[in-house]
C-alpha cells in the first residue's frame, strides 16, 4: 500500500478524501520534502523542523519562512527591495502627496 499511478504517494490514503485533495497533497508535500539552499552558508542541507520553522543541518542556522518552503514569493520580493533600496524611492513621493492631503484638510477646517 502506498503508491498509485494518479496520486503516488498520497495513495496512502487510500479511496479517502477524493483524488483532488490528494493531488494538492501531492503537491505540497513535493514542494517541502524539497532540498533548500542555507541563508547562511548556502548549502542545501535545511531540513523543515515544524511549519514555518527551518534549520540547517550544517551550520545550524535556525530561520523562519514559509509553512512549507523557507522562502515565500511576497518575502522573496521584499528581501529583494529592501537589498536594492528600491522601496525608497517611492517613498519620497508617499511623503509628499501625504502632506499635500493635510495641507488640504487643514485649509478646508479653516
Amino acid at each position: 500500500m502506498g503508491r498509485t499511478k494518479k496520486v503516488s504517494d498520497t495513495g496512502r490514503f487510500g479511496p479517502r478524501y477524493g483524488v483532488g485533495i490528494r493531488k494538492r497533497i501531492l503537491k505540497i508535500e513535493q514542494k517541502q520534502k524539497k532540498k533548500f539552499a542555507c541563508p547562511a552558508c548556502g548549502a542545501e542541507k535545511v531540513k523543515r523542523l515544524a511549519a514555518g520553522m527551518f534549520t540547517c543541518t550544517k551550520c545550524g542556522h535556525k530561520f523562519a519562512g514559509g509553512a512549507y518552503v523557507p522562502e515565500t514569493l511576497p518575502g522573496g520580493a521584499v528581501k529583494k527591495m529592501v537589498a536594492q533600496k528600491s522601496f525608497s524611492q517611492g517613498l519620497e513621493e508617499i511623503i509628499e502627496s501625504e502632506e499635500e492631503q493635510l495641507e488640504g484638510t487643514e485649509e478646508q477646517e479653516n
